[in-house]
């Protein structure tokens, strides 16, 4: 609707009428960069912290840098051992629900691990001691209008590159914080 609308514009318009067929294009491209850009941008909150619910167990907090970029902060336990991670998320809006946002990112984890209490999956060996590692993040935040809360759902691949070596698994978990 919004393509047909515009059209019609540059079709009528006795200014770009003078353009070029080129011209025009570029000016189409631009309107829908200038759109879809409004559109894409994160939360309308600065900063949350909460409660992590899954795997890993924990808190969080969340701070934005920026319109669409955030950083992220989780300080976790797990059976067998805790750890801290560090994440730069990007975020943007879905179109249908603006309070509603889809989000990824990258970041780093550093903790203690003792696989004898509790046997990781992935590795056969008992293992005592620190761990560092690289992330993945991807998941969707519900920021609510009514009250200062907001909820998101995530899934965040983790590697450990120091210690005990190789996939860490596919965590993931709920969290619920409050916006200030």
């Amino acid at each position: 609707m919004m393509v047909v609308i515009l059209k019609c514009f540059l079709k009528n318009c006795y200014i770009l009428n003078s353009f070029s067929t080129d011209m025009k294009r570029n000016f189409l491209l631009l309107f829908l960069f200038l759109i879809f850009s409004a559109v894409s941008s994160g939360q309308a909150y600065r900063t949350s912290a909460g409660l992590r619910a899954g795997m890993p167990y924990g808190l969080t907090i969340k701070h934005f840098i920026n319109k669409t970029n955030a950083l992220e902060g989780i300080v976790a336990g797990t059976p067998g051992g805790f750890f801290g991670a560090g994440f730069i998320e990007n975020e943007h809006n879905t179109i249908i629900y603006p309070e509603l946002c889809w989000y990824w990112g990258a970041g780093i984890h550093a903790g203690f691990l003792d696989t004898r209490r509790y046997k990781n999956l992935y590795t056969e060996e008992d293992f005592v001691g620190a761990v560092m590692g690289v992330d993945g993040m991807f998941g969707l935040e519900y920021t609510f209008d009514e009250f200062p809360i907001n909820i998101s759902l995530d899934l965040f691949p983790s590697i450990n590159l120091a210690g005990t070596t190789g996939w860490n698994g596919m965590n993931g978990a709920l969290s619920v914080r409050f916006v200030f």
